[in-house]
């Protein structure tokens, strides 16, 4: 009898042995900066319990890793922070005790972080995420006003347009385009564009995806979340070369922002305009064309519409929102969906947007679609999605990653916001003096 219950205690402890000891294995980090904020990111099969708090003089963050295996990956953490990293000096790895690895963050500025898990999903594990915010945020009202107007001297030695040039600027709507999306003849054939507007615009420059969160990949490797960049850049560049107006690119680098962070940094630079730059992927590749949408209140245009809401609505799961930060002010806006007005305004970019495009690309559907997108949910900007092509498509692909068609699509999107101000001009939104650039 004593010689069974020895056995049993010894087996028992050999069981129980391989799990006290069993490390968990860090497989990726990544950390992705921007001025918005830096992301640092840790994925495994497991859970990670964690524990974080903030020294001062000189300002760092520590975050120690309960039952984790400090091996190469963690170890190359260190490298992955760049010196234009804006708020995250340096890093450095350790074991702090038996079963405890440390990260220790040295800080280049106070900063207010934020440490959360996150499950499965898609094609990531388990994910322990720090986003390492500025204790006093960038202001991208501020940000938009400081942008440098040209002197007088500057403005009256810049070269004249040449006459080919000025037509081009003027050009109709072509005749395929408009057809293409619908447009009646005689709002096609608008010859020149008048006075768009008595004061500066503003347009919210949305590039798709970012950061965790890739997008599409297309069948040659291209990531979505670069093309939709590349083209946002590009947009932006061609509407600060016009007077008065202003584009701003909710996401300028390689980073996630939400969804709801996305509608809310467009409303405090009190953006005219929201365009939400992606490139569309389907199961079959020989899905091709662009589409234009905007929000509905009473469900989608079509099930192509519906599925595609709802996988660009995804993108806060795979890009990872801390779910527990709650902003009253953002969830009241999200939820005030009595925006008709706002909603018959889009419909209006949109198939001014569409009708462009259509005369580069061939149209995936000849009319402007809707349905419930959660970035286009602002109740008080006229907002739409435009798919400039499928990158799941090879050919499109390919021409998605051309620079001179980005900037035909760049082209495009722009040529739309023209018309439509020229026919809708924004004077009764005085949100900037005349003189305020």
């Amino acid at each position: 009898m004593p010689g069974t219950v020895v056995r049993l205690a010894t087996f028992l402890i050999l069981c129980w042995l391989p799990q006290a000891h069993a490390a968990i294995a860090v497989s990726a980090a990544r950390v992705w900066p921007a001025q918005d904020y830096t992301r640092l990111t840790l994925e495994s099969k497991q859970a990670i319990r964690h524990n974080m708090f903030i020294l001062s003089d000189p300002e760092r963050l520590v975050i120690d890793l309960e039952d984790v295996e400090p091996g190469d990956t963690l170890h190359g953490l260190s490298g992955l922070v760049g010196a234009n990293d804006p708020y995250i000096r340096s890093l450095r790895v350790g074991r702090f005790k038996p079963g405890v690895v440390r990260l220790v963050l040295d800080l280049k500025t106070e900063v207010k972080p934020q440490l959360f898990a996150l499950k499965p999903v898609g094609e990531y594990g388990y994910r322990l995420v720090l986003d390492v915010y500025p204790a006093q945020p960038p202001d991208p009202l501020m940000a938009l006003l400081e942008q440098r107007k040209p002197s007088s001297a500057e403005a009256a030695s810049a070269p004249a347009p040449t006459a080919p040039q000025a037509e081009e600027a003027q050009a109709p709507t072509s005749a395929q385009g408009a057809a293409k999306a619908g447009l009646p003849a005689a709002e096609a054939a608008t010859p020149t564009l008048p006075e768009l507007r008595a004061r500066t615009l503003v347009i919210a420059i949305d590039a798709g995806h970012g950061g965790e969160d890739p997008g599409a990949i297309g069948r040659n490797g291209s990531r979505e979340k670069n093309v939709t960049l590349a083209i946002a850049r590009k947009v932006k560049a061609l509407m600060d070369d016009i007077p008065d107006m202003r584009g701003v690119l909710i996401r300028d680098g390689d980073y996630f922002i939400p969804l709801v962070g996305r509608v809310a940094k467009a409303r405090k630079v009190n953006a005219d305009l929201f365009i939400s730059i992606h490139a569309d992927a389907f199961i079959k590749p020989d899905a091709r064309g662009s589409s234009v949408f905007a929000l509905s209140e009473h469900g989608a245009t079509s099930a192509a519409a519906r599925w595609l809401a709802k996988k660009e609505n995804e993108a806060d799961l795979i890009g990872g929102v801390n779910i527990a930060v709650k902003d009253p002010h953002l969830a009241r806006t999200l939820l005030d969906l009595s925006q008709t007005a706002t909603i018959n305004d889009s419909m209006k970019l949109a198939k001014h947007v569409l009708g462009e495009l259509g005369g580069i690309n061939d149209l995936h559907r000849g009319q402007v679609e809707q349905a419930g997108f959660a970035v286009l949910k602002s109740p008080d900007i006229p907002s739409i999605l435009v798919e400039t092509a499928f990158i799941s498509n090879p050919s499109e692909e390919r021409r998605l990653n051309d620079e001179d068609y980005q900037m035909k699509i760049a082209g495009a999107i722009l040529g739309g916001i023209k018309r439509y101000f020229a026919q809708n001009p924004a004077l009764s939104k005085p949100k900037f003096a005349q003189s305020g650039f």
